[in-house]
């Protein structure tokens, strides 16, 4: 007996069973496959139930940041580029504002060796540092000039913006002091 022989007696036998189960009062279920593809009983109720989820977890999302803050407004980091240019002869280095954003005067400040100071009022028109204006940092410049912080080989120099808030900042420039 082959395969398609095989089948078709089972067949054939499924539906002597059938009838006979149907004959004496048995209620028989047959798969129908018209009614199978049509029948959409249980679509609705699943459908509603993943969309509840989406609506909850997109609900929790929205408290959440509210409530973690996430949602505030935030500080943009200005984008500059500072030349350093090195005499060893005094120790100084001069620091040039060479390209991008003009950045209130307030929110920088020069760091040298770890030590900070806002940056100078003297070395700007008005209360903005734009392309071209020139700090002297050393002690014969115009910050540090009453310490006696001096700048070295080795030593490091960044230019640092501090948010409004304070909250954040960020080193638009950095200048290692090189070797004599």
């Amino acid at each position: 007996m082959e395969i398609g022989e095989a089948s078709v007696v089972f067949i054939t036998i499924q539906v002597k069973i059938t009838d006979y189960a149907r004959r004496i009062g048995v209620q028989v279920n047959t798969m129908n496959p018209k009614k199978l593809l049509t029948d959409d009983d249980a679509v609705s109720p699943v459908i509603g139930v993943i969309l509840m989820v989406a609506i909850t977890v997109i609900l929790a999302a929205v408290i959440a940041s509210f409530v973690l803050g996430l949602g505030d407004s935030t500080s943009t980091t200005p984008s500059a580029s500072f030349d350093f240019e090195y005499n060893s002869a005094d120790g100084n280095v001069t620091v040039t504002h060479e390209t991008g954003d003009n950045i209130d005067e307030n929110r920088l400040s020069v760091v040298l060796n770890g030590t900070s100071k806002d940056w100078p009022s003297s070395a700007t028109s008005g209360d903005t540092v734009s392309s071209g204006t020139t700090i002297v940092v050393g002690q014969n410049g115009d910050i540090f000039a009453s310490t006696d912080l001096n700048a070295s080989s080795g030593d490091t120099i960044k230019i640092a913006w501090n948010s409004e808030d304070g909250e954040s900042s960020s080193t638009l420039g950095e200048y290692n002091v090189p070797d004599n």
